[in-house]
C-alpha cells in the first residue's frame, strides 16, 4: 500500500477565512500555515486548538497574517512546540508584519492576544531554508523530506514539496505563474504526477487584464488626481505586495520626471525595505542580474521616502501626495485614520490593490455600489493625568509591593531547603531584639557583627563556613553539556534587550517603533465614534499577484495529479473548480469540510525489498555521473527479517535485452562538439545539418498531454558513408550505454 495521506482542514474551506491545514503522512502531523484574519477573532482558532498538541512540524507559506498570523497565539495559548519550517524572507518580514500589526492595535486598543514576546518566542522556532533545499526530517519523521519552491505572489513565497517513499504530497496555494518585477513565476508546472496535489481556488472565477493594460489604468487613475490637487490614499500589507506596487510608481516617476511625493508609512517601514534590499536572490533574474552587473539595487528607493509615524505626514505641507499605508483591510494602522480623513473630499483616491477580508472596512466600501456613509471608530493612546494617574501608581506600587514580599519569601525558601541537615542546632535569633543588640555590634561597610557571651558550641556543629553546593554538570564527548534555558533573557527584560540590538532582527528595527515599545507611560485609549461621508472616488484593481482562473485551470491540466484537494476560496468558486477538474484533470476530486478528515492515500504500492550479497556480486555498474547504473535481473525471495529480498534469477541464463542510451543531449552542445572535431554543422527547418549529406532531428515531445514524461528520440538520417558512421559514433559518445 502506498503512504498512507489524511488531510484536515482546520480553517480556510469553502470561504475565504485564512488558512490552516493538518496534513497527517504516515503518522507525522504537519500543520501548513497558520492563519489568522485582521479581526483576530479567537473563535476561527478553536479546530486548531483540538489538535495543537498533536503538530509535529509547522510550514509556513507566505509571510503574511492569512498564513502565519496565529502563530504566536498558538505557541502561546495551545502548547503547540513544534519545530516551524519556512523560508528566509518569511521568516523576517514575517516577524514584521506581526509587529506592524501588534503596534497598531496596541495603540487604539488594550490588545492583549499576544505581546511582542510571544512574536519573539514564536518566530525563534524557525527553521529558514532556500529555494530547492531538501531537508530530511529525523525521528518520528524519519523517511520524510521537505522542500520549498518558488511560488511567487509574495517574497519568500513557498509552494512545498513533501516527498515519503517516493511519493509527492504538494501544497501549493496562492500561486502565481506570471513572472512580475521583483518576482518570478511559480514553479509549480515543473511538477508531473504527484500523488496528492492541494491547492485553493480563490481565484478560480476571476479573469484577470493583460498586465500592460492593468498597469496603464493603475497609472493614468493616479495621475489623474494628483494633477486634480488630490490625494490618493493606497491601503496596503505590511511586507507583501506592496513591494510590487512600490516598484511600479519608482520606475514610472523615473521614466516621466514626476516630483509627487510618495510615502510608505508603517510601524516597520525602514526595517522592511532594509530587509528587502537584501534579498535580492529572492527575487526575479533580471533584479539580480541587474545587481551583479551595476551594483544597482532595485529597493535602493528614489522617490518613496519612508515614514514610521503619522505625525510626520501631519507635519508635511498640503497638497497632492501618495500615500502607501497598512493595513490593507483598514480595520487598524494608519490607513484607517488617513481614510477617515481624506474620505470627505471629492478630489481624493482610495485605491484598493487587492479585496478585503470578510467583514472588514475595505471590503464593505469595495461593494458595488459603494456605501455613500460609513460609521468608524476613531481611538487613539492619551497620557493619563491627575487623579487617573495617581490611581494607576497607586495600583502599581502596591503590585511592586506584593512582587517584592513574594520574592522575599521565596529567597527564605531557598535558603532553609539549601541549608545543610547536618548542621546540628542553629541559633535562633529573634528579629525583634536586634535594636538591642546594636549597641554591642560593630558596624563595619554597613554589615553588624553580633557578639555573644556566654554561648556555648555544641560538639556536633561544624564551624559557620559559606555554603557549598556540588558542581553536578553532565558531560559528553564535546564538554560539559550546555542547558539553553540557563542564557535565555528573562521575559521582563526580553524587549529592552532586543530594542538595544541583540534580537532577531540584529538592532534594525525602526528608531520610532522601538521608542514605542518601550514606552512604559502611563496611558488609556479614548475611542470616538463618527459617520464619515464618502466623497472620495473608490476604485479596486486587482494587484493581488495570483494566477487567475483561466491559469488555474491550464496548470492543473499540466500537473495532472493522482488526487486533487481543493481549499481557500468561496463556496461557487471551490464549486465550479471541482466540477472542472473531475472532467479534465483528474477523477479524484475532493473540498473537505471544517474538521473533516479525507483520506487521499495513494493507490499504488510500494515495497521496500533488499538487494542479497550473492545478487549484488554479479551486477556490473556503469559511472553515471555523480551515479552508478547497472542492470538488475532478479527474483524476489522470501523476506528476511520482515523486508522482501532480490536474489539471483534461479535460470542459468539471464534474458536479453536491448541496449540502452541513458542521458540528455542539446543539439546546440553537439553542434559545438562537431565543430570541435572539425566537422561543420549548422540548424536548418529544425534539424541539424552536420557534414554534406547527414542530418539529425529530434521527434517526440519532452512532455505528452497528459503530463506524464515522454520519450524524445534522435533520428539520423543520411547515405551509409564514412562520414555518417563517425557522426554517429560521436552522437554515441555523447550517452551512456547500457
Amino acid at each position: 500500500m502506498g503512504t498512507s495521506v489524511q488531510v484536515t482542514p482546520l480553517c480556510g474551506v469553502y470561504n475565504e477565512n485564512p488558512l490552516s491545514y493538518l496534513v497527517s503522512i504516515d503518522g507525522f502531523n504537519f500543520l501548513i500555515d497558520c492563519g489568522w484574519n485582521d479581526h483576530f477573532d479567537p473563535s476561527l482558532l478553536l479546530p486548531l486548538s483540538r489538535v495543537a498538541s498533536t503538530v509535529d512540524a509547522v510550514l509556513l507559506s507566505y509571510p503574511d497574517t492569512l498564513h502565519l498570523g496565529a502563530l504566536p497565539y498558538a505557541m502561546k495559548q495551545f502548547g503547540m512546540s513544534a519545530p516551524v519550517y519556512a523560508t528566509e524572507p518569511v521568516y523576517r518580514l514575517g516577524l514584521l508584519t506581526m509587529y506592524d500589526h501588534y503596534l497598531s492595535r496596541k495603540q487604539v486598543s488594550e490588545f492583549d492576544l499576544f505581546t511582542l514576546d510571544d512574536i519573539d518566542a514564536a518566530f525563534q522556532n524557525v527553521t529558514r531554508l532556500t529555494y530547492s533545499q531538501n531537508h530530511h526530517l529525523s525521528e518520528k519523521g524519519e523517511g520524510i523530506v521537505i522542500a520549498p519552491h518558488v511560488s511567487g505572489h509574495l517574497l519568500g513565497g513557498t509552494v512545498w514539496k513533501i516527498t515519503k517513499d517516493g511519493e509527492d504530497i504538494i501544497y501549493a496555494v496562492d500561486f502565481n505563474h506570471r513572472k512580475e518585477r521583483h518576482l518570478n513565476g511559480t514553479v509549480l508546472e515543473s511538477f508531473v504526477r504527484p500523488a496528492v496535489l492541494i491547492t485553493d481556488a480563490y481565484n478560480a472565477l476571476n479573469n484577470q487584464p493583460p498586465r500592460r493594460q492593468r498597469d496603464h489604468e493603475f497609472l493614468d487613475a493616479i495621475v489623474k488626481t494628483l494633477r486634480s490637487d488630490g490625494k490618493v490614499l493606497l491601503p496596503v500589507d505590511t511586507a507583501g505586495r506592496v513591494l510590487e506596487l512600490i516598484l511600479i510608481l519608482e520606475q514610472h516617476w523615473a521614466q516621466h520626471h514626476l516630483t509627487y511625493p510618495i510615502f510608505f508609512l508603517t510601524y516597520v517601514s525602514s526595517s522592511t525595505i532594509d530587509y528587502v534590499k537584501s534579498f535580492l536572490e529572492w527575487m526575479n533574474d533580471s533584479i539580480a542580474k541587474s545587481f551583479e552587473h551595476t551594483r544597482d539595487n532595485a529597493f535602493l528607493l528614489r522617490h518613496v521616502s519612508l515614514l514610521i509615524n503619522k505625525g510626520e505626514l501631519e507635519k508635511l505641507p498640503e497638497g497632492p501626495k501618495i500615500v502607501l499605508s497598512s493595513m490593507g483591510s483598514l480595520e487598524a494602522g494608519f490607513s484607517h485614520d488617513i481614510f477617515s480623513e481624506w474620505a470627505t473630499d471629492p478630489k481624493n483616491l482610495v485605491l484598493f490593490t487587492e479585496r478585503g477580508q470578510f467583514g472588514t472596512l475595505a471590503r464593505m466600501l469595495q461593494a458595488d455600489p459603494p456605501p455613500k456613509a460609513v460609521k468608524i471608530t476613531l481611538s487613539k493612546r492619551v497620557p493619563l493625568v491627575g487623579e487617573e494617574l495617581a490611581a494607576y501608581e497607586e495600583e502599581q506600587n502596591r503590585k511592586k509591593e506584593e512582587a517584592l514580599k513574594a520574592s522575599q519569601i521565596k529567597e527564605e525558601e531557598v535558603k532553609i531547603s539549601q541549608s545543610d541537615p547536618n548542621l546540628g542546632d542553629q541559633m535562633e535569633i529573634d528579629t525583634r531584639e536586634t535594636h538591642a543588640l546594636s549597641d554591642v555590634g560593630t558596624s563595619v561597610g554597613g554589615h553588624k557583627d553580633v557578639l555573644i557571651d556566654g554561648f556555648v558550641l555544641p560538639a556536633t556543629s561544624v564551624a559557620p563556613m559559606f555554603p557549598s553546593f556540588e558542581n553536578s554538570a553532565a558531560w559528553d564527548d564535546f564538554g560539559e553539556v550546555i542547558n539553553p534555558d540557563d542564557y535565555m533573557i528573562k521575559e521582563d527584560n526580553m524587549e529592552l534587550s532586543f530594542l538595544q540590538g541583540g534580537g532577531d532582527l540584529n538592532g534594525k528595527l525602526d528608531e520610532g517603533s522601538a521608542s514605542l515599545m518601550l514606552d512604559t507611560t502611563p496611558s488609556k485609549v479614548v475611542s470616538t465614534e463618527l459617520t464619515v461621508q464618502v466623497k472620495c472616488s473608490l476604485v479596486y484593481m486587482d494587484y493581488e499577484g495570483r494566477s487567475d482562473g483561466r491559469s488555474i485551470k491550464s496548470i492543473l491540466a499540466h500537473v495532472a495529479p493522482l488526487k486533487l484537494v481543493l481549499v481557500h476560496g468561496s463556496a461557487e468558486a471551490t464549486e465550479h473548480l471541482k466540477q472542472h477538474c473531475s472532467k479534465n484533470v483528474c477523477p479524484h476530486v475532493y473540498a473537505p469540510q471544517i474538521e473533516e478528515t479525507i483520506d487521499v492515500t495513494s493507490d499504488l504500492c510500494a515495497y521496500k525489498v533488499q538487494l542479497s550479497e550473492k545478487l549484488m556480486s554479479n551486477v556490473l555498474f556503469k559511472k553515471l555521473g555523480d551515479y552508478e547504473i547497472a542492470w538488475v535481473d532478479a527474483e524476489v525471495g522470501q523476506p528476511e527479517g520482515g523486508m522482501l529480498s532480490l536474489l539471483p534469477l534461479s535460470s542459468t541464463q539471464a534474458p536479453t535485452h536491448k541496449s540502452v542510451l541513458v542521458g540528455d543531449i542539446k543539439m546546440a552542445d553537439f553542434k559545438q562538439f562537431l565543430a570541435s572535431k572539425g566537422i561543420q554543422a549548422e540548424f536548418s527547418g529544425g534539424a541539424l545539418r552536420c557534414g554534406e549529406f547527414v542530418t539529425l532531428r529530434k521527434v517526440g515531445d519532452p512532455t505528452q498531454k497528459s503530463g506524464v514524461a515522454g520519450n524524445q528520440q534522435i533520428v539520423i538520417e543520411g547515405p551509409l558513408s564514412e562520414e555518417y558512421y563517425k557522426i554517429r559514433d560521436y552522437l554515441y559518445s555523447q550517452f551512456y550505454l547500457l
